[in-house]
């Protein structure tokens, strides 16, 4: 069991239990929380799925057209460093103020000023930079966010909690592309609109959902600080569900990151149907499908207490999706694609979400180390721009991505057997 720096609060330097309860003493769920975290959750997709998935690759396009691809992973993978790095931080000085709300309002009310920056700027350079702050803000709010259920839900409903977050994704995704696909050719109004739906998202959150503070955690020199971030990681069964959720991001943004290349690209589209329409038909098939499987992964990981059955075939789920693409490129096959995918990637992140708030080693550090988490969501999408780019360069084509982004997910699906303190 890793050991963590203990705060005012914490009952000693021994380590404590994997964080199986709320975090404050005798705190329960707020009324109507449930509504509110989906609220919460589908803004911030919506945002990160029509802003990078369709408005900043036609941004990117347009800007430069023959280099489009490696544009693009370059702008991602910087753009995910900035996550990578905000979220422990954010979750850590959320821990250490004793308060969540706070920081949800301030990074959603911050989106709005950077998607009005993103919009407005014409050169690849900016473009990075301006998305590389608007990272930088959505990771605060989603830092904060996270942190909420590990907080204020109970174990015996962490699965219908993990399930209202997880329905963020696939409806926040249809959003998103609907948005998307809508602004398409007007993306400086679409950036803003995104913006402006995530700060309501975060006014109406904190005023609804109020929170009881907690004890602030005492200052620690920096260099514990940092060696904090670790601790976590020594952790046996948190290690191995970081490893899991960083396998299956990886497979999983190689090749949602390139959705609409995918569609010009590899997809032989029908007569009349451009690939921005195609997006906005495609997510709303994968996301009736992710629905579906995020509320009964959710329940029946609750009812039959079991975590790691659903998450493993659920990612062994994903992989199979992922080969259907690559051995045919009709739109047939993109659309089962997006249906199977959906069914597992939704069980998933449901199932999943679950999971890891049961493994965190100290329920007093909930949120940075959901945000060491976290890391394990953007330090792939880090990667994966990069990785993508260039295997689809070195093989002329998408089908061999298809590949390997399975073979990822078969590696996140069996990443999850070695946990011992979850069934």
């Amino acid at each position: 069991m890793a050991l963590s720096s203990p705060g005012p609060d914490a009952p000693g330097s021994a380590a404590t239990p994997h964080a199986t309860g709320p975090r404050a003493p005798g705190a329960r769920p707020t009324r109507g929380l449930l509504p509110l975290l989906l609220a919460g959750n589908t803004a911030m997709y919506a945002l990160y799925v029509g802003v990078p998935g369709i408005l900043l690759a036609l941004q990117i396009e347009a800007i430069d057209p023959a280099h489009k691809v490696a544009n693009f992973g370059l702008v991602s993978g910087a753009s995910a460093i900035f996550a990578t790095v905000f979220n422990p931080v954010a979750g850590a000085l959320s821990d250490r103020s004793g308060r969540r709300n706070p920081w949800i309002l301030a990074g959603g009310l911050l989106a709005l000023p950077v998607m009005f920056l993103l919009g407005s700027v014409n050169t690849i350079l900016l473009v990075a930079v301006a998305w590389c702050l608007g990272q930088a803000v959505m990771n605060v709010y989603q830092a904060a966010l996270t942190s909420v259920v590990p907080d204020r839900i109970p174990v015996s409903a962490r699965g219908r909690a993990s399930a209202a977050v997880g329905l963020g994704l696939p409806v926040g995704s249809t959003v998103g592309a609907l948005l998307g696909a809508a602004f398409s050719e007007h993306y400086r109004t679409g950036y803003l609109l995104f913006g402006a739906i995530i700060a309501a998202t975060a006014v109406l959150f904190t005023a609804c959902a109020r929170e009881e503070r907690m004890p602030p955690k005492a200052p620690l020199p920096v260099k514990q600080q940092i060696a904090a971030f670790g601790d976590a990681l020594g952790d046996h069964d948190f290690r191995w569900a970081f490893i899991g959720r960083a396998l299956l991001v990886l497979g999983y943004f190689s090749v949602a990151g390139f959705q609409l290349y995918v569609l010009k690209d590899h997809t032989v589209l029908p007569a009349g149907l451009s690939p921005e329409e195609a997006v906005a038909i495609l997510l709303p098939v994968g996301s009736i499908a992710m629905v579906v499987s995020t509320v009964l992964g959710g329940w029946l990981s609750d009812r039959f207490d079991r975590r790691k059955l659903f998450v493993g075939a659920s990612a062994a789920l994903a992989a199979v999706a992922l080969l259907i693409p690559a051995v045919s490129t009709s739109w047939t096959a993109m659309l089962a694609f997006a249906a199977v995918n959906g069914l597992g990637f939704g069980c998933y992140m449901a199932v999943d979400t679950a999971l890891v708030t049961m493994v965190l080693p100290r329920a007093e550090d909930a949120a940075r180390d959901m945000g060491v988490l976290n890391v394990a969501n953007a330090g792939p999408q880090i990667i994966a721009p990069f990785a993508a780019s260039l295997v689809v360069s070195a093989s002329g084509g998408y089908t061999a991505l298809f590949l390997v982004a399975a073979v990822l997910s078969v590696l996140g699906a069996l990443a999850v057997r070695p946990i011992r303190s979850v069934r």
